[in-house]
């Protein structure tokens, strides 16, 4: 899997822009399963552009509140210990967004993800982006970004990865690449067709659609 595809823009305004991404991503009328939903953004998006049959799970009751004040079917679960009560193939696509980075087991999760959808779409930050290398390698501190804007010792994201890291877990897990985008720090598309190491340079965030 060498390039990147590109794809439409579903909404504007302050929808985060790997969200648009990935709905545009989603089969209308899918079943969906948001993992980490937060405070709904993304299943509410897929209810309105898509017509997905969506649940989701979220760590933090506040999150799940905000959730089911929105009208969306979202539980309090935990993505490390929880996916393992879901059947096999229980839904078209198992979403990950922006929470890959935080989770303890990110190998078993991934794999959890893929066992329990027919797809897997995973969007998180790429650690491996030039400002994060010219931070470190210029300061010599951890970097704060848009995306990685905590300090070191408050984050709640414990295993960075990069675009390469990712692609190399997805291939142990015996995971195959369907399509993959990078964004900029723009929140664009990278449209030329690259290889991964300028993609983990430049691309400040990534998006995965995973099969086995």
């Amino acid at each position: 899997m060498d390039t990147l595809v590109p794809t439409s823009r579903i909404v504007t305004g302050n929808v985060r822009v790997d969200l648009q991404v990935i709905a545009d991503l989603v089969t209308p009328g899918a079943r969906v399963l948001d993992v980490g939903s937060g405070d709904g953004s993304l299943l509410e998006l897929l209810a309105t552009a898509k017509g997905v049959d969506g649940r989701g799970i979220e760590l933090s009751q506040e999150g799940v509140n905000e959730c089911v004040a929105r009208g969306l079917s979202v539980i309090q679960g935990d993505a490390d210990r929880d996916l393992v009560y879901y059947p096999d193939a229980a839904f078209d696509y198992v979403i990950l967004s922006q929470t890959i980075q935080a989770t303890r087991n990110p190998k078993i999760v991934l794999s959890e993800l893929l066992r329990i959808g027919h797809r897997a779409i995973v969007s998180f930050p790429n650690f491996g982006h030039w400002s994060i290398r010219m931070s470190l390698g210029l300061r010599g501190r951890m970097p704060m970004t848009e995306n990685l804007s905590h300090s070191w010792y408050e984050t709640p994201n414990i295993h960075f990865c990069t675009i390469r890291d990712f692609v190399a877990l997805s291939g142990e897990l015996g995971a195959t690449v369907e399509t993959a985008f990078a964004l900029n720090a723009a929140g664009q598309k990278m449209w030329m067709t690259m290889p991964w190491a300028f993609w983990n340079l430049f691309g400040q965030q990534a998006v995965f659609v995973l099969r086995r």
